[in-house]
């Protein structure tokens, strides 16, 4: 009897990561989490049950380490690695942007996916099954203009997603890059606001500039996000790997620049 699925999501304590933790536990997963949000860890176990979160800056290989051991390894089982943690890092044109703020939008983005895809693969392999999703951005296929942090950090990850896709196969497990496009929520919301500052602009001229973006010019919205996971982690995704999959609305340029 294989028991009941274990869904691990860094970040998975508010926001997308959150979506997809309730989407999965419908479809009878226990979710568990690594988060820095102390609220949202204390508030995620009291949803999901005792023992499911710890507080973890995922960005820091050593934090990880310990987390796993501590929630994760109890479990026995890793079906459903989410990738999900992620920052948006500075939003100025290269030569402005500090060393400091780089390494830490890479570490967050990039390095945390190595870090915990690392400790996942060993049970994944013994188990002779198993999903990884790498959270991407439609900024990973195409970039933008003053994200250059944020744009090398998604670029790379789709990348790591090919390649695992090729590494890890003959063991049954798949691996796949999710690029969303502009998400719907405070998150966003942030971006359009510094970015309306840094130009000196209103934020609805910067929204529309986003929402032009994408064909169906709308954002997603973390439901749309969560579908994906599930139906990638379901029958229907048994033959999907090394892809990647846009959610987007089909995004024709990230082009942001005001007209004059």
């Amino acid at each position: 009897m294989r028991g009941q699925p274990v869904a691990v999501i860094s970040a998975g304590a508010s926001g997308i990561g959150l979506t997809c933790a309730r989407a999965l536990a419908a479809e009878d997963y226990r979710v568990l989490t690594l988060d820095m949000d102390a609220d949202a860890v204390e508030a995620f176990q009291a949803e999901f049950g005792a023992g499911t979160a710890l507080r973890c800056d995922v960005s820091d290989a050593g934090q990880v380490e310990a987390a796993w051991g501590d929630l994760v390894a109890s479990s026995g089982r890793v079906d459903l690695l989410v990738n999900n943690a992620g920052i948006a890092g500075p939003q100025q044109p290269l030569e402005e942007i500090d060393v400091d703020a780089w390494r830490h939008t890479l570490d967050t983005n990039l390095s945390s996916v190595f870090y915990l895809t690392r400790l996942a693969i060993p049970v994944m392999k013994a188990q002779r099954s198993g999903i990884i999703l790498n959270m991407s951005s439609s900024a990973g296929r195409y970039g933008c203009p003053n994200r250059s942090p944020y744009v090398a950090s998604k670029w790379a990850v789709i990348g790591l997603a090919q390649t695992w896709a090729m590494e890890l196969g003959p063991w049954n497990i798949r691996v796949n890059a999710l690029c969303p496009g502009s998400v719907g929520g405070e998150r966003i919301e942030r971006v359009i606001h510094k970015d309306a500052e840094e130009r000196g602009v209103g934020p609805d001229a910067i929204r529309t500039i986003y929402q032009r973006q994408s064909s169906l010019r709308a954002f997603a919205t973390a439901e749309d996000i969560a579908a994906m996971v599930c139906f990638l982690a379901g029958p229907g995704g048994r033959m999907i790997s090394g892809q990647t999959i846009g959610i987007d609305g089909h995004t024709e340029s990230l082009a942001n620049w005001l007209d004059e």
